[in-house]
């Protein structure tokens, strides 16, 4: 497990019960103590954990997010089989993508078959170790300030350096989507980097389970009239599925 997704599993865990103990952990995940602790540190210097003897507890000054696409935990199967339908959509031979962070576009990585060139820009550090490992692609990291929970770079920085990027393929990630909103995160550098993600590309396919719909986060990054395709899984409601078609989207359910 990553860094990012055992610290984001260690959100959820807040999210739930409130609390954390680093022991009990520690044991669970198989790595030391001391990898927990440092695990808490980037918590509560992200604002979203209070450090206590022994472990931690929900920061009180700002409420936690709910897991979003980094989660590598929630709706595991679903991610799996969105992974696998959005393999499908991946640039022909010699295209260009970029993609966004998170568990289920981490693993469509995976299913990227080894002589297949393509051109692929990230700015996930856990997806860019992937793609580094696979000899047919050409991989472009954006920099930036690489947030802890995420390990993914955002700002000024970020935005910037895909002002003058046109790829093929957008494989977007989101944490809420409703149609009165679009699609939206709680953070406001992480929306900055992937509405100019959309602006980047020719076409936008954007991966989420159904837990993600219904749901509105403060920064909006994409309407669903800058979306072609959702890939979602089984569990969405339908109403929520003839949203998406009323703004001419194609849906594929996994």
């Amino acid at each position: 497990m990553y860094a990012a997704e055992r610290q984001q599993l260690l959100v959820e865990r807040l999210v739930q019960d409130g609390r954390l103990a680093v022991i009990a952990l520690a044991e669970e995940l198989d790595v030391s103590s001391e990898t927990i602790r440092r695990d808490l540190a980037v918590l509560e210097r992200d604002g979203l954990a209070q450090r206590v003897h022994g472990g931690a507890v929900a920061a009180r000054r700002r409420s936690i997010p709910a897991a979003g696409p980094e989660g590598a935990v929630p709706n595991a199967d679903q991610k799996g089989r969105i992974a696998r339908a959005a393999a499908a959509h991946l640039p022909a031979a010699g295209g260009s993508m970029v993609l966004d962070a998170g568990t289920t576009i981490s693993h469509l990585v995976d299913l990227i078959p080894h002589d297949h060139q393509l051109t692929a820009i990230t700015h996930a550090i856990p997806t860019a170790a992937k793609l580094m490992t696979i000899p047919s692609v050409e991989l472009h990291m954006l920099g930036g300030r690489v947030r802890g929970v995420t390990s993914a770079a955002a700002g000024h920085s970020t935005v910037d350096a895909l002002a003058s990027v046109q790829v093929d393929v957008c494989f977007l990630a989101t944490s809420a989507a409703s149609p009165q909103h679009g699609l939206s995160s709680p953070d406001s550098e992480e929306a900055a980097v992937k509405r100019a993600f959309v602006r980047s590309a020719r076409k936008v396919v954007a991966l989420f389970d159904a837990s993600k719909f219904s749901a509105e986060h403060v920064f909006a990054f994409a309407s669903y009239d800058d979306l072609d395709i959702v890939i979602t899984d089984k569990g969405a409601d339908q109403r929520e599925l003839e949203a998406l078609r009323a703004h001419d989207v194609e849906v594929v359910l996994a």
